[in-house]
């Protein structure tokens, strides 16, 4: 090698901190060895990848531990330690500790959904696929450039088409497969061309750069980066179902089987969400005077229509749980844009970013439990009705206490003091923030949203017609409403843990 070739291999080949992209990276690796696997194991040996699955999963999530001491960036160009694709900080541990997390219990979950439908339900695919999804859900938060959000975001959403629609020969997966698969497509369409605008007006994919850069774009190329930015955060609002773009929610997750409805619900919304947050925040802060007001708009939009749209199916026993809980994510997800368009007002919004963070986990914690204790129950009654929960208490006691305390938390009631303090959380950045109006709405919600989550909650103890069903648990499936419980008990003693580990060191 010649001696002007040597310092130019040395600016272009970089050191990987591989400790910093273990967790996404042990998800992704244990995907394929479960694939191959599948090839050499006999049909009654399938069960021994759903443990491999979860060992992943949980070992991936250990790895999390080791980066909490300070943050890692890797993938950096020569000479700008800030400018890198991936950076491991507090916000991405956060998001990241969500993902797997939620992965683990749908992982859980989906260990006896497949002993109960080994016939629709091919296990080697349906365990690739979301090992998958959940390394492309972990490696979105942590992505730093436009490039690598939209590979790890269509990564994460890919596989989640084919999870929701792997149920051979039914047609209403199949249906909500394609609703999901073709709002989705049209959102990744939109990002594009709105990160194409972005790139064409900054020269830049980088995030940090693009913060830098947007407020000096040159005159004739200021409405291309607008329209950039608008297309842009269009398409994000499509990945966080927020409306109008949530029309695929109800029908995708009633049509998907159940542990990836729940996935779906909590790992979903991470993605959406870690990505919004990315490009408004950190991307776009000189347009902040756009997509704040904006978000506040589709916050007020998106939890009405939510918990309007819950209210209507709790008006008649024929609804399904699954797709009243489907309902109440739109209304959740309204929650959870209120801090995000509250940055947009704030002096200091990476601060405020924070709210939402904490909003998102105590949402995952009780949110997954709710969805294990309706598998437990889609077990002995197929469609799973709201009417199927009546007198669960006689059957089934301590999981109708445990369901009674996931929707109080969900309604923000006590002794569900997680889900009261986390709304409060929420109205305070919307106040502090000058948004009235905002915490007005979202206090009306609050209040319709208590009678849907109290009349399910009436349900549970009241007399039964008949004999009371007896739910058997298998032990996965205990375990998943165990973990759940325990979560949110523990954080409902302390919850200012989690407030305090999601705003320390963010960004």
């Amino acid at each position: 090698m010649s001696a002007l070739a040597q310092p130019l291999a040395q600016s272009v080949v970089q050191s990987v901190d591989w400790l910093a992209i273990a967790p996404p990276t042990i998800a992704a690796a244990v995907g394929l060895v479960v694939l191959v696997a599948d090839l050499f194991l006999p049909e009654a040996r399938k069960t021994v990848l759903g443990w491999i699955s979860i060992a992943g999963l949980a070992a991936a999530a250990l790895l999390l531990l080791p980066l909490l001491d300070g943050d890692r960036s890797t993938f950096c160009l020569t000479g700008q330690a800030r400018v890198c694709s991936y950076t491991a900080d507090r916000f991405t541990l956060v998001i990241q500790f969500l993902v797997l997390g939620g992965a683990l219990l749908a992982a859980l979950l989906s260990v006896t959904n497949l002993d109960d439908e080994r016939r629709r339900l091919p296990a080697g695919e349906f365990w690739f696929l979301l090992l998958s999804s959940a390394a492309g859900a972990a490696l979105l938060p942590a992505s730093r450039d436009l490039a690598t959000l939209v590979v790890a975001l269509e990564v994460a959403s890919l596989p989640a088409f084919a999870l929701v629609g792997i149920r051979h020969g039914d047609k209403r997966s199949s249906e909500a497969a394609l609703k999901f698969f073709l709002s989705s497509v049209t959102a990744t369409a939109v990002s594009l061309m709105g990160i194409s605008f972005v790139y064409a007006s900054t020269g830049s994919l980088y995030l940090t750069q693009i913060a830098e850069r947007l407020p000096h774009v040159d005159g004739q190329l200021h409405s291309l980066a607008q329209t950039g930015v608008v297309l842009t955060l269009v398409g994000f609002a499509f990945k966080t179902a927020a409306v109008p773009f949530h029309f695929w929610v109800p029908d995708t997750y009633v049509g998907a089987p159940l542990p990836v409805a729940a996935y779906l619900s909590v790992v979903g919304k991470a993605v959406g969400f870690s990505g919004l947050i990315l490009v408004t925040v950190v991307a776009f802060p000189s347009y902040a005077d756009v997509w704040g007001p904006a978000l506040a708009v589709l916050a007020a939009l998106t939890m009405t229509i939510g918990n309007v749209g819950a209210l209507r199916q709790q008006a008649t026993r024929a609804y399904s749980a699954v797709r009243l809980l489907a309902w109440s994510s739109v209304g959740q997800a309204g929650y959870l844009l209120v801090p995000i368009a509250a940055a947009g007002y704030a002096e200091a919004p990476r601060k405020v970013i924070g709210s939402t963070l904490a909003y998102a986990l105590m949402y995952a914690a009780v949110n997954l439990g709710a969805f294990a204790v309706a598998a437990l129950v889609g077990r002995s009654r197929p469609f799973n009705r709201i009417s199927d929960y009546r007198g669960l208490s006689a059957a089934n006691p301590l999981t109708a206490l445990l369901l009674a305390f996931f929707l109080l938390c969900l309604a923000g009631l006590p002794p569900g003091v997680i889900g009261l303090f986390a709304k409060v959380t929420v109205f305070s950045a919307a106040v502090d923030a000058g948004l009235g109006w905002l915490a007005v709405v979202m206090a009306v919600n609050v209040v319709i949203a208590l009678f849907y989550y109290l009349q399910w909650t009436a349900l549970l103890f009241r007399a039964p017609e008949g004999e009371p069903a007896r739910h058997r648990s298998p032990a996965p499936l205990t375990a998943a409403i165990a973990l759940t419980g325990v979560l949110g008990v523990v954080l409902s003693g302390a919850p200012e843990l989690i407030l305090r580990f999601t705003v320390t060191g963010l960004f």
